[in-house]
């Protein structure tokens, strides 16, 4: 399966904000975007300014980068909001926090999606129950995700949880950190997702064109 292996670091600069691709590197000193807060490149200091499409264009990759997907999966996501009853941005996004990657890494269990993915291609979750390592398959209101039990006393899983438990947590899921895992009781609203900052209409209007 496709997928991005370049420099994350790089993603970040490009945006020009932090998209917390690298866990608790991203909140320490060493984040490249700390040290070096403009685009990579020999022109990257210079002062660009960005036409409408541009604006539209680096926002749809912002987000794509946030959650780990290529350009194809991300437009089979809005091809599928587009035919829901809410505001077609809205739902895009609500499907893309329905990821069983990023439910991972919401609970805690991970301090980056990648590392969430890691996870779930391994084995190591969940769902009702039984294994899925699909990162892609997306959760259902009653669903209850949980770590397998012999990765409870994972270094990586428990350095990510103590981490987690200094931020915020999804109001949509009921988390026990305790026992690693975590039940849906919700589905997850526009007003869940904070951070990074999206502008979901951006993309629509670049979709839509």
């Amino acid at each position: 399966m496709a997928r991005y292996v370049g420099p994350v670091c790089k993603l970040c600069r490009r945006e020009g904000m932090k998209l917390y691709l690298k866990g608790e590197r991203c909140y320490s000193e060493k984040c490249a975007y700390t040290r070096r807060p403009y685009p990579p490149g020999q022109h990257g200091q210079g002062r660009i300014k960005l036409s409408e499409y541009a604006v539209r264009l680096r926002e749809k990759q912002k987000v794509r980068r946030v959650y780990g997907v290529l350009e194809r999966q991300f437009q089979g996501y809005y091809q599928v909001a587009t035919r829901r009853k809410g505001r077609t941005g809205e739902e895009m996004l609500a499907l893309l926090e329905r990821r069983l990657d990023n439910v991972v890494h919401r609970m805690g269990l991970a301090g980056s999606r990648a590392q969430a993915r890691q996870l779930v291609l391994h084995g190591h979750i969940r769902v009702k129950g039984q294994k899925v390592n699909i990162p892609s398959y997306l959760v259902q209101v009653g669903d209850e995700v949980a770590l397998r039990d012999k990765m409870h006393q994972n270094a990586m899983i428990l350095e990510a949880r103590n981490l987690a438990q200094s931020q915020g947590v999804a109001p949509w899921l009921d988390i026990d950190r305790e026992n690693f895992k975590a039940r849906v009781v919700a589905l997850p609203r526009r007003e869940d997702v904070q951070t990074p900052p999206m502008n979901e209409q951006l993309i629509v209007e670049l979709y839509s064109k």
